[in-house]
Order: C-alpha cells, then sequence, then structure tokens
C-alpha cells in the first residue's frame, strides 16, 4: 500500500527560504545567549519540574518509511498541558525579581495567560489576563482558578492586547508579553529562552541526530525559542520547516517575500494559537534566516490527527494533544505523500524527525468535540 492510499493528504502552500543562512552566533545574540543558558537553569530548578516525554510514532515512520519521528509530548508540562508553561512563568520570575508589590497583565488566546497566572501564583503576585471574545470559558476558568483576574475584550486578539498596554500604562502594570514590537523586546526574548528547554531537554533525551524539525508558529516565539536552543545545543543542524495555517501564514508569507508582512486573517483557524496575522519583531529577526522552508495547512485534518494520537493509530502510546499540537503531523504526511516535495526535503529512510506536540487539552470542551469528531471521521 503506497502512501496515498494511507492518508491522501494534503498542504496548501509550501515554499523555500531563498534567504536561508543558519548562523548560530546571530541567533543566539537575538534571543541572549545569557537567557537562554539561565532559562535552563532557572526552569530545571523549579519545583516538580521534569523533562516532558520525548514519543517515538514507530507506527507513522514505518508508513512513511522515515527512520526516526520523535515526538515532543508538551501535555505533561507542569499541569498546564503547554509548552507555554515555561515562557511565561519564567519571564515572570526574571522580570519582577518575586517583588510583590508589582502587578503583571498580558493578553493571551489562552496558554500563554496560563503560564503568566502560574507564574504569578508561585511567586505570590497579582495578575490581569486580557482575552478576546473568541477566547472560550473553558480557557478564562482556568486561569481564574489560578488567581487571575480575566478581563475580556470585545474584538479579537489584537483588540485584547491594546487594552492589555492602555491599562498596564495607567495602573502602572507590568507587562509581560510573549509579542515583541519597536522598544518592547526583552520580556518576549525571555519567554523565547524558556521555550528553548525543550530543546535541551530533547538533546538529553535521544542519540539520534535530529535531520528535521517541524515548527508550529503564531507569531514566531516557539519556532523561534525552538531554533535558538538549536543553535545551542545541537551539534549538527537540521532542516528547519515552520507550519502555519493557511488563513494565517503571516511567517510563509514574510519568508516568501523577505520581510515582515501583515495578514488579513478573514477567518479563524481552529488552529487559535496559531491563528497570527503578524510575526512578532524578535521572533523575525531569527526566523528569516534560518528556516529553511514553510508550509501552510488547511483545518480539514485536524480532528482526526486528534484521534489518531489519542487511538495509538501512529505509535504505542495514547497521546492527548489539543488542535495547536496537530500541525507537524499533518504537514509530514502531507510533504511525504508529495513524490518531489518529499525528495526536496530529503525525507527519507535515514530522516529523524522532531515534531513539537505543543499542548494537550488545554481547552477541553474544544478537544472532546474535536476528538468525537476525529473519531468519527477514522472509524
Amino acid at each position: 500500500m503506497n502512501n496515498s492510499e494511507v492518508f491522501g493528504w494534503k498542504f496548501s502552500k509550501f515554499i523555500n527560504n531563498k534567504n536561508f543562512i543558519f548562523e548560530r552566533d546571530k541567533i543566539l545574540d537575538a534571543c541572549g545567549e545569557d537567557n537562554v543558558i539561565d532559562a535552563y537553569n532557572s526552569i530545571s530548578g523549579w519545583q516538580n519540574y521534569k523533562s516532558t516525554p520525548l514519543v517515538k510514532l514507530d507506527k507513522l515512520s514505518k508508513k512513511l518509511n522515515l527512520n526516526n519521528i520523535f515526538y515532543k509530548d508538551e501535555s505533561k508540562r507542569f499541569n498546564l498541558k503547554s509548552f507555554k508553561a515555561l515562557g511565561g512563568a519564567y519571564a515572570v520570575q526574571k522580570i519582577t525579581k518575586g517583588n510583590k508589590s508589582i502587578t503583571v497583565a498580558t493578553a493571551t488566546a489562552g496558554n500563554h495567560g496560563r503560564s503568566v497566572s502560574w507564574g504569578a501564583k508561585r511567586l505570590g503576585l497579582n495578575c490581569k489576563i486580557f482575552i478576546s471574545e473568541f477566547v472560550s470559558e473553558a480557557r478564562a476558568d482556568v486561569m481564574r482558578n489560578l488567581g487571575a483576574d480575566v478581563i475580556r475584550v470585545k474584538g479579537n486578539y489584537d483588540a485584547s492586547l491594546k487594552e492589555c498596554i492602555k491599562q498596564s500604562k495607567i495602573n502602572g502594570w507590568e507587562i509581560i508579553q510573549d509579542v515583541a514590537w519597536e522598544g518592547y523586546e526583552e520580556v518576549p526574548k525571555l519567554t523565547m529562552a524558556g521555550y528553548s528547554v525543550m530543546i535541551k531537554e530533547i538533546s538529553n533525551q535521544t542519540d539520534q541526530y535530529i535531520t528535521h524539525v517541524f515548527l508550529q508558529a503564531g507569531v514566531g516565539g516557539m519556532a523561534s525559542g525552538a531554533i535558538a536552543g538549536i543553535a545551542k545545543y545541537f551539534k549538527r543542524i537540521p532542516k528547519i520547516i515552520i507550519v502555519e495555517p493557511e488563513t494565517a501564514d503571516c511567517v510563509l508569507q514574510s519568508v516568501e517575500a523577505g520581510e515582515m508582512q501583515k495578514v488579513n486573517i478573514k477567518k479563524e483557524s481552529i488552529m487559535g494559537g496559531m491563528s497570527c496575522g503578524e510575526v512578532s519583531l524578535v521572533p523575525w529577526r531569527i526566523l528569516k534566516h534560518s528556516v529553511n522552508n514553510c508550509i501552510s495547512i488547511t483545518d480539514e485534518f485536524i480532528p482526526q490527527t486528534i484521534a489518531m494520537l489519542e487511538k495509538k493509530y501512529f505509535g504505542d502510546k495514547s497521546i492527548i494533544a489539543g488542535e495547536c499540537a496537530t500541525p507537524g503531523i499533518i504537514s509530514l504526511i502531507a510533504a511525504s505523500e508529495d513524490k518531489n516535495i518529499k525528495h526536496e526535503l530529503e525525507l527519507n529512510e535515514k530522516s529523524n524527525i522532531l515534531l513539537m506536540g505543543c499542548e494537550g487539552d488545554a481547552d477541553e470542551d474544544l478537544y472532546k468535540k474535536l476528538l468525537n469528531q476525529g473519531i468519527k471521521q477514522i472509524i
């Protein structure tokens, strides 16, 4: 049975980065090499810290005729169910230094705010969270349960960020945002450094050289943080492929144009944390040269991917994966089923693939809905 008979999945768009050049020093300068080193030293000392699992998807690698597919399962991160636990909480610690008179504030689609709320609770700080009208009450309740004041703003994520900035200036709150803009770079750099901890862990979890990394991008924070980790901790540099929703492919369009592009999102993706119209300033400095390729996908295959992970279709372990944890698998399968792209990416029996399972059921209601939908599709 050939691959197309197994899946038949397709991507929306695939591009090469004509400006590709991976320069370790420049990447680490953009993030701050001291930040990268300190992030692991600090976070690994937190109570209940442990490396999240690196799971092998052996059934999938056999079907696609690849050597290994590794899935970094961030659903197990500090009981917060997302890689974001590493970034916001670390930035809260570094910026406030535990000063309990400081109130921290952020705008969020869910997971970053959960990390900031948790980081504030750890240190006994007041926390203000701004969310758009599109963020579910389930996500809002999680942050309230961590002690945060949650303020809902009419409009999209950008509207919630503007309101967060406005209220923080009026009230003297410290903004802990994972998005950078002119004059606001320190906190995003710290947040990205927190994400690099995943790569440090992976470097200790396998002795296989990773040949390909598929990285999800919203504003680019996780992807650039992971690339900083790769620059610091990997001896050999893998091919780096960015994955985005086709309706919010701001990194792809920026890489294709060679400069930052803003995308007018006409329809929000199910991948809410990745449905972003503009790449963040600091991540862009890393992404513009260090990414080999960009790929975009539709929402179509998300439910069945969630179900297939839970029902052990890809490996021997049942994995709880949220909507934003699926794009790496979807794009790898789609790329492997296109003979020309598979050849161009050098995906073959020697390939060791790294996929970032960036979240679990962070939004439990949405997860259950998509899982049930996916189970019906694979029966």
